[in-house]
């Protein structure tokens, strides 16, 4: 269910990829409640980011959920049901849309017509304890789940590997080789999700936090949309 949920993440990102730089590249000049919720929902990026947010947070219950299932096998059969996995969605959704809306709307606003996402904060404070805090949610600990659920993985697998090889006679026999090939798809999947997404996530991370460090930066800033379709290019589903 996890993997279906993704696909539709990606679809809704890519999608609102589009439509967001579509609107920022025709420079309307915002005025009325029009104006005000056109920046807040969509020239704010927020619908986009909502979307990409919940597609990590999915992301990270896939990666659990494979760990559970190979690693804690007769511990998983009673925990992930129907109903947890339905849940797991839902929250990835649900928080996606919460944090990103609540940011963008406590820290947006429109001045002459244009659109300032992520400006206008509290205090100096707040605005660089929160880009810190983004940076280690989003990047450290995402990627600290991969190595570590897909290394333990790697290793359960190696363990029963060598177990079978022990109860087998001499020569390499169809179990043997089934093994071999799903330790090989366990790595390949391991370095293809950390490095694409060190490689796709990294450059708007670093932005955002250099973003809320410096505050002479916006995201009007034309560099971010160089990140964010780096950013929207991700590939991560691999099976074994």
């Amino acid at each position: 269910m996890c993997e279906h949920i993704q696909n539709i993440f990606d679809l809704c990102s890519c999608f609102l990829l589009v439509v967001t730089y579509t609107l920022k590249f025709c420079n309307i000049h915002l005025t009325g409640a029009l104006g005000y919720w056109l920046c807040m929902i969509l020239l704010s990026e927020n619908l986009l980011w909502c979307s990409m947010n919940g597609s990590i947070i999915n992301l990270l219950s896939i990666t659990v959920e494979r760990y559970l299932k190979v690693v804690r096998h007769t511990w998983s059969k009673k925990v992930l049901r129907k109903w947890v996995k339905i849940s797991a969605a839902a929250f990835a959704w649900i928080c996606g849309i919460v944090y990103n809306m609540a940011l963008v709307f406590s820290t947006s606003d429109v001045v002459d017509g244009v659109c300032y996402a992520y400006v206008f904060w509290k205090s100096r404070v707040a605005q660089v304890a929160h880009g810190i805090w983004n940076f280690i949610s989003f990047c450290v600990v995402v990627l600290f789940i991969f190595v570590f659920c897909y290394g333990r993985i790697l290793v359960v697998i190696r363990r029963q590997a060598r177990v079978m090889a022990g109860h087998s006679g001499p020569g390499p026999s169809a179990a043997q080789n089934q093994s071999q090939q799903i330790q090989s798809n366990v790595i390949k999947t391991m370095i293809i999700v950390s490095v694409f997404y060190v490689i796709m996530w990294m450059p708007s991370v670093l932005f955002y936090l250099i973003l809320n460090i410096n505050s002479n930066l916006t995201l009007v800033d034309n560099t971010a949309v160089v990140t964010k379709f780096t950013t929207s290019s991700q590939c991560y589903h691999v099976d074994f």
